[in-house]
Formats: structure tokens, C-alpha cells, sequence
């Protein structure tokens, strides 16, 4: 199996396993750092102990394929979602003259990416999120406007995450940027770069096709609270 068909496994077990916990077939993520929980096979001792690292009413999403959760696990939402990946050795260069001028973001600017998160919804984001991978942010004035960075690692490959921009100052080509950025410091490192993307998000898939990722596959993505 590749690393990237059961991704947060994946990660939880290798370059994140400091950022989560695992119990035999099962992992997850800190509550403060991010939702995700993964199972190594779908088998009952599997969700079992998953159920044993989420806490009476805390949440947990999983990105698998067809199963039923069984109880005390409910389900909140039930999605598909798209990963794509950038595969080829092609450089990305996709801003001008005007490159926006990107700064790192810190541990002290967290209040402002929740609040942007919860304003243009690009996927969870805890406040412990941002310990998962490098952020950049772009300001006009004091305000952030808008942000990228990197969420699930494993061997070899990098996630693209919260690529999202204030709703007054879209249309600009700040995901462009962000994007061809992050690319960059990745393939840099020797890696390749993939994200993860809502299918009737048309407008993200077309973008990220034509900056060359290319859609690699769909699964569902489920929410589940632990009910009792």
C-alpha cells in the first residue's frame, strides 16, 4: 500500500507521531492540533481502540472507504474528498513582478489564523494546528488577509493545507502564490507536495490542475462524535 492511500495513518505513525497517540490498530491526533484519527485496517480491534482515544463527546475525522462506524461513535457529517498530488519535476512559477510579500507565521498569530479559518472554512484548524508544518501568512495594514502552509507529513511527501483569503481580497492570485511558495520550499527538501480538496470546489480543482497536480484519488470523509 502507499503511504499516501491511508495518509493519516501514515503520518501518525512516522513524521507526526509526536503530535498524536496510537493504541495498537488506531491513531489520532492531539484534540488541539488537529481532528484527524486514522485506522490502520477497518477491523473491530481497530475501532475499538479508536474509541478508546476519543474522550465522551470529543470528535474525530477519518478519510477512508466504505464502512459503518459502530457505536458509541455517531456520525456528524459525511463527505467526499479529493487527494491530488504534484508529481512532476516541473518548476512551478506562477507570480510576477509584485510577488506579495509572505512572512512566517508564529505561535503569536494563531488568534488571527483560527478567526480567518472560521471565516473562509479551507478545512479544521485547532489551535495547535500550526505545530504540524511551516505557515505563511499575508497582511495589509494589521489585518491578516490571507494564509497557507503544511499539515500532514510522511516520507517523501508534504501536505498543502489552509490555503484560504479573506473574502474581501479574493481574486487577487494570493492562492497562486501561496501555493507556488510552498511548492518550492517542498521539492527543496526532496519531497512531493499534495493536498487534499472538497470535489465540488470546482473552482480549487481547477486551480490546482493547472498548476499540475493532477487528482490521484476520491474517499469519504467522515466526522464522527463519540456519544457516550
Amino acid at each position: 500500500m502507499h503511504l499516501l492511500d491511508n495518509v493519516i495513518w501514515s503520518a501518525l505513525t512516522t513524521r507526526q507521531a509526536h503530535l498524536g497517540r496510537r493504541d495498537g490498530a488506531a491513531a489520532k491526533f492531539d484534540p488541539e492540533v488537529s481532528v484527524f484519527g486514522a485506522l490502520e485496517a477497518l477491523t473491530a480491534d481497530a475501532w475499538a481502540s479508536l474509541i478508546g482515544l476519543v474522550a465522551p463527546g470529543g470528535r474525530v475525522a477519518l478519510v477512508l472507504d466504505g464502512a459503518v462506524p459502530p457505536a458509541p461513535l455517531s456520525v456528524i457529517s459525511d463527505l467526499s474528498v479529493l487527494q491530488m498530488i504534484r508529481d512532476t519535476d516541473e518548476a512551478l512559477a506562477v507570480t510576477g513582478p509584485d510577488r506579495p510579500a509572505f512572512t512566517a507565521l508564529t505561535a503569536a498569530d494563531v488568534p488571527e489564523m483560527t478567526a480567518l479559518s472560521e471565516l473562509t472554512k479551507p478545512g479544521p484548524f485547532n489551535l495547535r494546528t500550526r505545530e504540524m508544518g511551516d505557515y505563511f501568512g499575508l497582511r495589509r495594514g494589521d489585518q491578516l488577509i490571507a494564509m497557507a502552509g503544511e499539515r500532514l507529513r510522511v516520507p517523501g511527501f508534504t501536505e498543502l493545507s489552509a490555503i484560504c483569503t479573506h473574502p474581501d481580497h479574493l481574486g487577487r492570485g494570493y492562492a497562486a502564490a501561496f501555493i507556488e511558495l510552498l511548492v518550492g520550499r517542498i521539492r527543496a527538501r526532496g519531497e512531493r507536495p499534495f493536498l487534499h480538496v472538497l470535489p465540488q470546489n470546482t473552482r480549487a480543482v481547477a486551480l490546482y490542475e493547472r498548476l499540475g497536480f493532477r487528482r490521484r484519488h476520491e474517499k469519504r470523509y467522515l466526522t464522527l462524535q463519540r456519544v457516550s
